[in-house]
């Protein structure tokens, strides 16, 4: 993939536009919210919903906003067990400090989400088409990302204990502040950015990738 001088190219992330105002609203399925505040907890059933320039806070077990769509939203200090945006439309996300137990995009089509101190067991990005990612501060455990359509996306401050990028695409794609344990498959990193450090470390799994066999 060609690259310019000036790649990679910085994610396009700005803040959420929210209102200085908010009403307080219940989660519902299909719901349509506008300037609304969330209070979570327990089991909460947003999927299909249209959230809008709404605030989330939430100590809750699942939240599921499945085939939502979400236009500048912010989540803050949630502990959530599992998240689930699985098929949404997001534009301008941003979810800063808590504990996410499983963080579910796959599919999802992204524009402008910020990751922010967050802990993550398990981030599943498969399939997602996601345009103008920041995630900084992040100590995740597993990255997933089979399939998904990466564009301007960087990871600063931030670690993982597995990474599996199988077939995924990717185009200004800065892995250069992800301290990552292992890569399940480094052929799958064309497009990305590393650090000689990085790609060092990956010697032993690309030489696989090439067929080369590594004895002393």
């Amino acid at each position: 993939m060609a690259r310019t001088p000036t790649s990679p190219a910085p994610p396009r992330v700005s803040a959420p536009d929210l209102p200085r105002e908010f009403a307080e609203a219940e989660p519902a399925r299909r719901a349509d919210l506008l300037a609304a505040h969330l209070a979570l907890s327990g089991t909460a059933d947003l999927a299909h919903s249209s959230l809008e320039q709404c605030s989330i806070s939430a100590d809750a077990d699942a939240v599921d906003l499945a085939g939502a769509t979400l236009l500048d939203v912010d989540m803050s200090g949630v502990r959530i067990a599992s998240l689930r945006l699985r098929d949404a439309g997001i534009r301008r996300l941003r979810i800063a400090g808590g504990r996410i137990g499983t963080l579910d995009l796959s599919g999802a089509r992204i524009d402008e989400l910020e990751l922010r101190d967050l802990r993550i067991d398990y981030l599943n990005l498969g399939a997602a088409r996601a345009t103008d990612a920041e995630v900084s501060g992040c100590a995740i455990r597993t990255i997933d990302m089979p399939q998904a359509e990466l564009t301007r996306v960087r990871f600063t401050a931030s670690s993982s204990e597995e990474v599996d990028p199988r077939g995924m695409r990717a185009k200004d794609v800065d892995l250069r502040g992800l301290d990552a344990a292992s890569y399940l498959d480094a052929n799958s990193l064309r497009g990305t950015t590393l650090t000689g450090f990085q790609v060092q470390q990956l010697a032993v799994v690309i030489a696989a990738g090439l067929g080369i066999q590594i004895r002393d």
